[in-house]
């Protein structure tokens, strides 16, 4: 069984090696991979100093989107049975992934994804705008893939060797990748299913949506999820 921990990250030099003896620590066992995504300062190079951990520079930056279908397309070129996409910032915690993992090889789901609201939890408290945008999201998502799903904008999740090939062929989204990924998934077929995990505020920095930018995402982001919600579904290409 050959896993790979896929970590994009950008300008998280003063976390990211942490991050990754975290995630060494939990297995040595699974492979880890950063997507330096165009980083200004030394992610890239601490990362690169673990033995445990391949890094891909990427020229310039790309995004989340782009940054993770990297590593789709690594997982699919070499190989994976599972994928799991672990963000570099600090927020999620390595003794969470076997949970996330376990449906996976259980071969209940195609997809998992780590869940901070099926639970309540003391942890992690989001601000009232954010709390308003995660209910519209649920409901919108729920309604247009008649699945409810309460954390869409999560980036803690699993994939098997179906859902990884069906992304790394290009289908991943870039502009707001994990709720417009949850209907792309849903509406071709993949079985999601969510299980809860902790989170952690980041260790360092600030998200760069706050205040009235906040709403403004939200416009943008549920546009997009309606436009995908009308595309047809994608033909799946043979093995």
């Amino acid at each position: 069984m050959k896993v790979l921990i896929i970590v994009p990250a950008y300008n998280e030099a003063i976390i990211i090696k942490s991050v990754l003896e975290s995630i060494i620590n939990e297995n040595p066992n699974w492979d880890i991979l950063v997507i330096n995504d165009g980083s200004s300062d030394k992610t890239g190079e601490i990362a690169s100093e673990l033995k445990k951990v391949k890094v891909v520079n990427l020229p310039c930056n790309l995004g989340i989107g782009g940054a993770v279908e990297t590593g789709f397309k690594y997982a699919f070129f070499n190989n994976y049975d599972f994928a799991v996409q672990f963000d570099g910032d600090g927020q999620h915690k390595a003794s969470e992934i076997n949970k996330i993992l376990q449906p996976l090889i259980e071969g209940s789901a195609d997809v998992v994804i780590g869940s901070r609201f099926l639970v309540k939890s003391s942890n992690w408290k989001p601000n009232f705008s954010r709390r308003l945008g995660i209910k519209i999201f649920s409901l919108v998502n729920s309604l247009l893939i008649k699945q409810k799903i309460t954390d869409n904008t999560s980036g803690f999740r699993a994939y098997n060797r179906k859902a990884i090939e069906f992304l790394a062929r290009d289908n991943y989204p870039t502009d707001y990748p994990e709720p417009e990924a949850i209907i792309l998934l849903g509406k071709n077929g993949f079985k999601m299913m969510e299980v809860f995990v902790e989170m952690q505020e980041r260790a360092e920095g600030k998200s760069s949506i706050s205040g009235l930018k906040q709403f403004y995402y939200m416009f943008k982001v549920l546009l997009s999820i309606l436009v995908s919600s009308i595309r047809a579904p994608i033909e799946k290409k043979p093995n």
